[in-house]
């Protein structure tokens, strides 16, 4: 094997490598000196190196053969940042065609298929480029000159990059929408702190505590709007070996000037023997907070909420907050966990944003967990979540 960040599966200088057959059996390739050198880089992070499409994507050209010999080098974005600029890539991970030319930029999630997608044209083009034939028009057929042909596959090549450009602005858009939407829940619980001093319900040093904790929190997502810009938003989390318990019971607590004096029945099932579970500390508790926001302020004055954290499996914790306000329509409940989804029978009396649910839903993915909704309309709502248990993932 090659030094580590890259592999060539076929190297000009070496003998030909005997390679597997459609049906199975084994046949030597072509002769080297009839094929021409599919130079590819990847960029990518070892983050990105460990999904499963470019885990596909490099035993594919490691393994097929499809007429090229192929020169894959694979650097990571933070050690050669420079070649976002040189090739200006506008999304990461991304797979650049060297050589032949014309240069062509692949990005997102989809690689291998893209990959796929582009080798036979590529093929073709070897095909004619092999046989030394200039395609000069023929009036009576109407063919095309070379030029033309070479101008649409310029034309192919940038309508693609245009296409990832979007699609990488839109991605920004999100990211930046949900995590200036972060920002509300420090700023909710400073302002509800200052509010309980001012009417002496918390004393002086609680609410430096709460205050300095919540400053902490918009510190680092302001770090994270700065880096939304270069990184995916699910690079940003750092989980660790947590207890999700206490996490749940601060979580009530920082939104106590949201149930104390309505006359609210609050309900808590926190067992005291829970397992640990593989989380980011602060990420689990923007969705507590989110969903103990909603149900608070969906459930009226004499209402009931509830928050109970129960250990389903050996794998996983489920986390429980159920209201007894409005409900939520069964044709809606897939729907409210899109990005600024919000239902109109609540819309007009609450405020925000309604970005709080999908941002749930990309937190709770991202540790492997899901969330959902269960509702009728009229009997109020219980929002689900699974978290991971620990088991030692990430130890040393």
């Amino acid at each position: 094997m090659p030094a580590a960040g890259e592999f060539n599966p076929a190297e000009p200088d070496t003998a030909p490598a005997i390679l597997p057959d459609a049906e199975g059996g084994f046949v030597a390739p072509d002769d080297p000196s009839s094929r021409r050198l599919l130079k590819l880089l990847l960029v990518a992070s070892p983050h990105h190196r460990a999904t499963p499409d470019l885990r596909g994507l490099m035993a594919f050209l490691e393994h097929e053969d499809f007429g090229f010999d192929v020169q894959l080098d694979v650097v990571d974005p933070a050690l050669r940042p420079e070649l976002l600029e040189l090739h200006r890539l506008v999304a990461t991970p991304a797979l650049i065609k060297l050589e032949p030319s014309p240069r062509q930029v692949f990005a997102g999630n989809t690689l291998l298929l893209q990959l796929r997608n582009w080798l036979p044209r590529w093929q073709q083009q070897e095909v004619v480029s092999g046989l030394g034939m200039s395609l000069r028009p023929v009036e009576s057929d109407g063919s095309r000159t070379q030029r033309e042909l070479q101008l649409e596959d310029q034309l192919l090549v940038l309508r693609q990059e245009n296409e990832t450009l979007i699609e990488r602005l839109r991605v920004q858009e999100r990211l930046l929408r949900m995590v200036a939407h972060e920002l509300r829940t420090p700023l909710t619980a400073s302002k509800l702190a200052l509010q309980s001093l001012n009417l002496g319900q918390i004393d002086q040093p609680r609410f430096r505590d709460v205050l300095g904790r919540r400053l902490d929190d918009i510190e680092q997502l302001s770090k994270d709007l700065l880096e939304v810009g270069t990184t995916r938003w699910e690079a940003l989390f750092n989980p660790q070996r947590l207890a999700l318990g206490p996490v749940a019971a601060e979580a009530i607590l920082e939104l106590e000037k949201l149930w104390v004096g309505r006359g609210l029945e609050l309900i808590t099932d926190i067992p005291t023997d829970l397992p640990d579970v593989f989380g980011d500390q602060r990420r689990m508790r923007q969705v507590l907070l989110n969903l103990l926001e909603n149900a608070f302020k969906y459930t009226p004055d004499g209402g009931r909420v509830s928050l109970t954290i129960l250990h389903r499996t050996s794998q996983w914790l489920q986390v429980s907050i159920c209201d007894s306000g409005p409900g939520i329509p069964r044709d809606e409940q897939e729907r409210i966990f899109l990005e600024r989804v919000r239902l109109p029978q609540t819309s007009s009396t609450t405020s925000g944003f309604g970005v709080g649910l999908s941002v749930c839903r990309r937190i709770t993915e991202v540790h492997g967990g899901r969330i959902w909704v269960v509702s009728e309309p009229g009997e109020g709502a219980c929002f689900h979540f699974t978290v991971p248990v620990w088991d030692g993932q990430g130890a040393v």
